[in-house]
């Protein structure tokens, strides 16, 4: 089967899905929106086009249509896999081409069709062109039956992580010497790779940590990641004056991430829209016990009081008190409880069988006429 993978530009995810596209025994393709130098796993074809160089404007999408059908002509694909909704499976379905199996990124299904009459007009004409809908959470599969998608047309797939290389032991091992040489030996530390744009709520987190570091002075918190709210993050990192109490760390490359999964006590993820993180995916394999904001996909994966504690999303007031908490928490049993979790739902070699399936059924689907 020939397969072609439509995604934006290039991050860890689409990297997860092409390598799998590699193994899988199919032919692949990777057409990105956003044309450029980007790595891509032996095996797969890179697909040239003009694209665009950022998100299209509305008077640009007869003109990528065209280029995206001579594109579709010229490859043959038996099969487009592309995603989010209102962009990449929206450019594909107006092509008409079939079949094609539309991924939902969690804020395209739980945020934008709810808040933007325009994204869920056309999230509606993407369902009904797709032969499969596939999603890594629950609350985006049933927002899709909401809005007239077949149940049974739909792959729940959780991601997944590696979880012979993000294991509690290897990460106590490097994160113990990364807190020692930091002089946090004894502290209780925070951890947040969230990326710094509103959808994910780390100002939620900054604020709530400077309440509760006023009242405990043990707590430290490691900030990774970077994005368009740096000036506001930094900002009342300034106005709070814990400056000392906090590591930036900037953008960490994937493998080296378990340090400092090992170096927290607790893995902190507050946003306000998401499908299954995959962050909090590898932070339980850590072992990490959670803290996470009450929306719907985080509960999917915590349990409250068992593997982590959830805190109504944006209320960072809550978010304080919970914090005050953490020396009452039982810590080590919930990261056990955590890391078990990891090994029944978040194992990718596993799961990525889940997405081989999906790829199986849309092409059959479509030659049954069941589309």
């Amino acid at each position: 089967m020939r397969i072609l993978y439509f995604t934006r530009a290039d991050s860890v995810h689409d990297q997860r899905f092409l390598a799998a596209l590699a193994e899988s025994g199919h032919e692949g393709f990777v057409l990105r929106l956003h044309p450029g130098e980007y790595p891509t796993p032996s095996g797969i074809k890179v697909v040239e086009w003009n694209g665009v160089a950022g998100q299209f404007t509305e008077n640009e999408i007869p003109r990528l249509t065209r280029e995206l059908a001579e594109v579709l002509k010229a490859v043959q694909p038996d099969l487009v896999h592309a995603g989010p909704l209102q962009d990449l499976a929206f450019l594909v379905a107006r092509t008409g081409f079939t079949p094609l199996l539309s991924m939902s990124w969690g804020f395209d299904l739980m945020h934008d069709v709810l808040v933007n009459p325009d994204a869920a007009e056309k999230a509606r004409f993407v369902l009904g062109h797709s032969a499969r809908l596939i999603t890594d959470a629950h609350c985006s599969a049933a927002q899709a039956v909401q809005m007239g998608f077949d149940p049974e047309k739909i792959c729940i797939f959780p991601w997944g992580v590696d979880l012979a290389h993000f294991t509690p032991a290897a990460a106590r091992v490097r994160g113990t010497v990364w807190r020692e040489r930091h002089g946090w030996g004894e502290k209780r530390v925070l951890l947040c790779l969230r990326s710094w744009e509103p959808n994910y709520g780390v100002d939620v987190l900054l604020r709530a940590f400077v309440e509760a570091a006023q009242k405990d002075d043990s707590l430290r918190l490691i900030l990774l990641g970077d994005g368009g709210q740096r000036e506001l993050l930094l900002s009342i990192l300034e106005e709070g004056k814990l400056n000392d109490k906090v590591f930036l760390g900037g953008r960490v490359p994937n493998q080296d991430l378990i340090t400092f999964y090992g170096a927290a006590d607790i893995y902190v993820t507050p946003s306000h829209v998401d499908g299954s993180s995959v962050s909090l995916m590898e932070a339980m394999a850590c072992g990490l016990p959670e803290i996470a904001s009450d929306i719907p996909a985080n509960a999917e994966w915590i349990a409250e009081g068992q593997s982590g504690w959830l805190f109504p999303d944006g209320d960072d007031h809550a978010l304080a008190e919970l914090l005050l908490q953490i020396p009452s928490l039982d810590l080590p049993a919930a990261g056990i409880r955590a890391r078990k979790v990891a090994e029944k739902r978040a194992d990718w070699r596993r799961n990525k069988q889940l997405l081989f399936r999906c790829w199986e059924q849309a092409l059959t689907s479509s030659k049954g006429g069941s589309q």
